[in-house]
């Protein structure tokens, strides 16, 4: 491959450029969520995983049918991801207060 087809490549966004960043997201995020015992860290890598979602609706949306659907459902998912994140979040303040910590491996009870 020759330095002109690599520029040409990388000028021309397309459907195998989106899907690479959306599976490095996507991996990051994995990563993030099966390493991490800090659950603040473990929501970041579920919003990881979601983003690198809606990269593929909306690469897909652009590349194949040329229609909103793609907007549309990424639209859904990030109404979806706010609301998890509020939720998630007032949980991960609730385990602080009952237990002083938010490692996921150090909570293994529950409080009654």
């Amino acid at each position: 491959m020759t330095i002109a087809q690599i520029l040409q490549w990388l000028q021309a966004p397309g459907l195998n450029h989106f899907l690479l960043i959306s599976g490095v997201l996507f991996s990051l995020g994995v990563f993030a969520i099966l390493t991490r015992r800090n659950a603040i860290m473990v929501l970041m890598g579920i919003e990881l995983v979601l983003n690198a979602a809606n990269i593929n609706f909306l690469a897909f949306s652009r590349f194949t049918t040329g229609t909103l659907d793609g907007q549309v459902i990424a639209i859904f998912v990030i109404i979806l991801a706010a609301a998890e994140a509020a939720i998630a979040l007032a949980i991960v303040l609730n385990i602080y207060q009952n237990f002083n910590s938010v490692n996921v491996d150090e909570i293994n009870r529950l409080k009654d």
